[in-house]
């Protein structure tokens, strides 16, 4: 009698663990769910829908900017731009993030993104100059605070973010996707050249162009070097030249590189005899080097914009006016109040 109990409890017990287990599993499985819920405010991108409208960025930021925040912002970029990151020295990273971060609280969202930035990649490269580690969750959490306030840059990242898995953010295409379709909606020109691909991907040639088209016109430069190598695969010449001189104006390294070679005698390849044919242009070696002055001041800096590079270096047949240097054609400095 008693070995029948016993086996009874056994039994009890042994239903009472699979119970317990099932459970546990239920409540893993309703948290996995959970977690890969598409966000409120997203919908899931479907490359056979029509495309989004084409926004632009700024219109979805901040309307004004504290001037003094602002220029503390500014000087310390300015800092971290004005060599290649190995090359500082620690006092100096330290400096830029110490300007960048109280910039940051101040609630300049330039150097917030910026934050946002360092915390994604670590500032100082070298042990002789590092003085911050990499922090994907602080990256996150403020790309989700630029989201809240309906920033595209922040969508943008956290696209990113979900696509790759890290800072919290889960691994979920599907969610990833819808991250880049509303980060296009409201004008990142980074999103817009996301869906161009896709629906390249897709066949999708006029939903293709027209996300490039977007991008460009905002003065994206990887949009302008596609618009260019693509004008150029299609023997459209001039077209091309056109669009990689609109890309170095954007501050593309790789358009001012392209020109270069272009334009240098000593570099002249020869798969390009049909353009020289088709344009008449012919090598020019002070516009080579020009090219080439733009392209190593862009490999320091990505953020310069070249607003003024018609005036001192227009394509042919205009002649070449006198050059300083690279300060020649940089955008200068608006006097007026700051702004996104």
């Amino acid at each position: 009698m008693n070995h029948i109990k016993r086996n009874g409890w056994l039994i009890k017990g042994g239903l009472m663990l699979v119970m317990g287990i099932a459970i546990f599993s239920f409540i893993d499985y309703l948290r996995e769910m959970a977690m890969h819920r598409m966000p409120e405010g997203l919908h899931e991108f479907r490359v056979a829908d029509p495309i989004p409208d084409c926004s632009r960025w700024k219109q979805h930021m901040p309307a004004t900017r504290d001037r003094a925040t602002y220029d503390l912002y500014m000087q310390a970029r300015k800092l971290w731009r004005s060599k290649i990151e190995w090359e500082l020295t620690h006092s100096e990273a330290r400096k830029i993030l110490d300007d960048v971060d109280l910039a940051s609280k101040r609630g300049d969202w330039g150097a917030r993104a910026l934050m946002a930035y360092f915390y994604r990649t670590g500032l100082g490269p070298l042990s002789s100059n590092k003085v911050l580690d990499k922090n994907a969750d602080k990256a996150v959490e403020i790309a989700r605070q630029a989201a809240a306030a309906g920033q595209p840059w922040g969508f943008y990242d956290l696209g990113v973010a979900h696509e790759h898995g890290y800072g919290g953010a889960i691994y979920d295409q599907d969610i990833a996707w819808a991250y880049y379709l509303k980060a296009a909606r409201v004008g990142s020109p980074d999103a817009q050249m996301a869906l161009a691909e896709a629906y390249q991907n897709a066949g999708r040639s006029d939903a293709h162009d027209a996300m490039w088209q977007c991008a460009f016109q905002q003065g994206h430069g990887p949009a302008a070097y596609k618009l260019a190598l693509r004008a150029e695969v299609r023997g459209k010449y001039w077209e091309s030249l056109n669009l990689y001189q609109e890309g170095v104006r954007f501050g593309s390294r790789i358009c001012a590189d392209n020109l270069y070679l272009m334009f240098n005698p000593d570099v002249r390849m020869a798969e390009r005899k049909e353009i020289f044919e088709a344009t008449g242009i012919t090598t020019d070696q002070e516009r080579g080097r020009r090219y080439l002055a733009i392209s190593e001041a862009l490999q320091v800096n990505p953020d310069l914009r070249l607003d003024r590079l018609n005036e001192f270096l227009p394509l042919p047949p205009a002649k070449l006016p006198e050059w300083r240097g690279v300060s020649d054609v940089i955008t200068p400095e608006s006097d007026g109040p700051p702004t996104y």
